[in-house]
């Protein structure tokens, strides 16, 4: 009687966090120029956010727009969280804590004006998208202090390419970084060490390569913020980046952001340009199709760019610049979204959106 209790009460917490009622966490950047900071947010069951608390990065923020998908990430084991100061040129590491976050650490990002970050098994890598541009390695302790990796800073294809974002493949062994500048997408081989080999540069499927997010199996959805909106698809494998599905122009205007579901069968890129975002069906090899036939999955308003999905995939939050929120729709197990309206109020300037 007790087991069959015990194994009654995981079915139904299993049952919970597949249907998105497992809570979690949300947080943005503040880029203020006169003191950075993550904002915290508790997530609900119910998806909603509870304001947790603000807490300085210890430095300080742009102020501007970072043009950039990643300036604030979160470690995959959710104990880790890292943020960009594009202000004095540094990024700063946390440790998430059942009472909000701690900082731990803080340090050069290596080159000037750092946008985007990218983290992996104990490697951060940040992408600096002042001239020169570039991307520089550091190992990271369990408990969050980072330490710049020796010979591990790489060029982009050239000195300024108005880089979009740094991060790896599905496998940790390539690292990828759009250029919208150069319309052109940059692959390096991580060595065991944290250095990287390369860039490999390769034309980009579409205009503009903005941001990206990575599935299974190698699947690389990339938001394309050119003319017509849209995204296509690659396969990465070493240096080698594949295009699958290629320019899957949606109608749209400033395709920016990307994510993809865990289980790897949706994608979704927010159009700033028309306050909508796009939905795709994801295949195991890439191949990629419209979520609907008109490009819009969503209405959001306003101009939608950093995305962030539940850990379970089943909530999607918004940033929404223009009126200095998160917004919240619900995910569907066709891939279908749902508007629920703001969840929370977030400060003016703010960049970047990560969570669980």
């Amino acid at each position: 009687l007790t087991l069959a209790g015990v194994t009654g009460v995981r079915a139904a917490e299993a049952d919970r966090e597949r249907a998105g009622d497992a809570p979690g966490a949300v947080y943005a950047l503040t880029n203020a120029p006169a003191g950075d900071a993550v904002v915290a947010f508790d997530r609900a069951a119910d998806g909603s956010l509870q304001a947790r608390g603000t807490y300085s990065t210890g430095g300080r923020g742009s102020g501007a727009g970072l043009g950039s998908q990643g300036a604030v990430i979160v470690s995959d084991d959710h104990r880790l969280l890292f943020a960009v100061n594009a202000g004095d040129n540094s990024i700063s590491s946390f440790r998430i804590e059942p009472d909000g976050l701690m900082l731990v650490d803080r340090q050069p990002s290596g080159g000037v004006l750092p946008t985007s970050l990218t983290y992996r098994h104990g490697l951060l890598f940040v992408l600096n998208a002042g001239a020169p541009n570039s991307v520089n390695g550091f190992r990271v302790s369990a408990k969050g202090a980072m330490r710049a990796i020796p010979g591990s800073s790489r060029p982009l294809s050239t000195a300024q390419t108005a880089p979009g974002q740094v991060g790896f493949s599905s496998d940790g062994d390539t690292l990828i970084v759009t250029e919208k500048g150069t319309n052109v997408v940059d692959t390096y081989e991580v060595d065991d060490d944290g250095r990287l080999e390369g860039p490999f540069i390769h034309p980009s499927a579409g205009p503009t390569p903005f941001g990206f997010a990575t599935g299974r199996r190698g699947v690389v959805l990339v938001s394309e913020a050119g003319a017509g909106g849209g995204a296509s698809t690659y396969r990465a494998d070493e240096e080698r980046l594949t295009p699958v599905s290629s320019m899957l122009m949606t109608g749209q205007r400033a395709a920016c952001w990307a994510v993809i579901t865990n289980n790897g069968r949706f994608g979704y890129v927010s159009n700033a340009g028309t306050g909508n975002i796009s939905g795709f069906t994801l295949a195991s090899d890439g191949t990629a199709a419209l979520l609907n036939a008109d490009g819009v999955s969503a209405t959001t308003g306003g101009n939608p760019s950093d995305m962030v999905l539940s850990n379970d995939g089943g909530l999607l939050y918004v940033r929404i610049a223009a009126r200095n929120e998160i917004a919240l729709l619900t995910v569907g197990p066709d891939g279908a979204l749902a508007s629920r309206g703001a969840a929370a109020v977030i400060p003016a300037g703010a960049a970047g959106l990560t969570g669980f």
